[in-house]
């Protein structure tokens, strides 16, 4: 049944994924920067997300940023290291920001399958790393964030990653990712997934939240604990949706941040929404952020697959930017 509603293969796609780990960080291939004293991650939707994966992975001194604008903010000069990510190459938003960056003496790395980016990093001779093409921008993620780990290496901001990168591939060739997700779809039909982190884990909740949106056209939302018990946990004064909550439990989260979780859970429980905790696990930060996100894919599949709903096409999108190209 599956094969008539996913017309694109998207299950084929991501069984294939642990390959993107490995080939990832071969896409950065030599790639290397100098003086540099921030990162700016300059991208939209499927392109930026893994600056938010990154924002979740890395601890060191140096800072990273996200910007999802037509330009950069004012702190960005000649000793920022932007990284211009639009798998398409054309990316209004995402083109703007790199002339922005040109304009301002930084430090450039395009990473992109093609387009007017493309020719423009060729132009000017930037570093350029091409991904492969004809995928699903969303499903390209495990090809950017390890690229970007490479140069990363390559410029001694990070050990270089050859050991984790390994040991991930092996991770993440197991069943059990797929198996989990196909259990969890069976709970979340006709409902809107909620799902909440701690802050280390923010990039993994947000990876969740836009497969549902993407692969399940639905809506879902997410959150990082222990802000939400500062707002959004006064919304289940009075439910007005039928909710599903997905806590994402790291074992080495703060032990306030792992009671919040307890009590935050058991005051879902008591309005009546139906929560399902997700210990993370894992070998190394690196392991558990990967393990936690693949099984996120794999629900997001199964839930669009349950809906009766291709999970590939992003129709609402698309039609937006033919208006806006009008």
């Amino acid at each position: 049944m599956s094969e008539s509603i996913d017309k694109e293969d998207m299950k084929g796609l991501l069984k294939r994924f642990p390959e993107q780990v490995v080939d990832g960080y071969e896409l950065g291939g030599k790639t290397a920067v100098e003086d540099i004293d921030k990162i700016m991650i300059a991208g939209m939707g499927g392109s930026a997300l893994s600056g938010e994966i990154l924002l979740s992975y890395l601890d060191e001194k140096i800072p990273i940023f996200i910007n999802k604008d037509y330009t950069l903010p004012n702190f960005v000069d000649s000793h920022t290291l932007v990284f211009a990510i639009s798998y398409s190459g054309n990316t209004e938003e995402t083109i703007e920001a790199y002339r922005d960056a040109i304009r301002r003496g930084c430090k450039l790395v395009v990473i992109t399958s093609g387009g007017k980016l493309d020719i423009l990093a060729r132009k000017n001779s930037h570093p350029l790393v091409l991904v492969p093409r004809g995928i699903q921008p969303r499903l390209t993620y495990g090809y950017i964030f390890f690229a970007i780990l490479r140069v990363l290496a390559n410029s001694k901001i990070i050990k270089t990653m050859e050991k984790e990168v390994t040991g991930l591939y092996a991770t993440l060739k197991q069943d059990v990712f797929m198996k989990r997700g196909e259990e969890l779809a069976e709970h979340l039909v006709g409902r809107i997934p909620i799902i909440y982190a701690s802050q280390a884990m923010a990039g993994v909740a947000y990876k969740w939240k836009i497969n549902f949106n993407e692969n399940s056209k639905i809506h879902a939302f997410c959150n990082v604990i222990p802000e939400m018990n500062h707002n959004e946990i006064l919304g289940y004064t009075d439910l007005n949706g039928d909710y599903y909550g997905i806590i994402l439990k790291n074992d080495t989260d703060h032990v306030r941040v792992k009671l919040r979780m307890d009590l935050t859970k058991k005051i879902m429980k008591e309005k009546g929404v139906e929560v399902t905790e997700i210990g993370i696990t894992g070998a190394n930060h690196l392991s558990k952020l990967f393990s936690a996100i693949y099984i996120g894919d794999w629900v997001s599949y199964f839930l669009s697959i349950k809906n009766n709903v291709d999970p590939t096409p992003v129709k609402i999108i698309e039609t937006l930017k033919k208006d806006l190209a009008r």
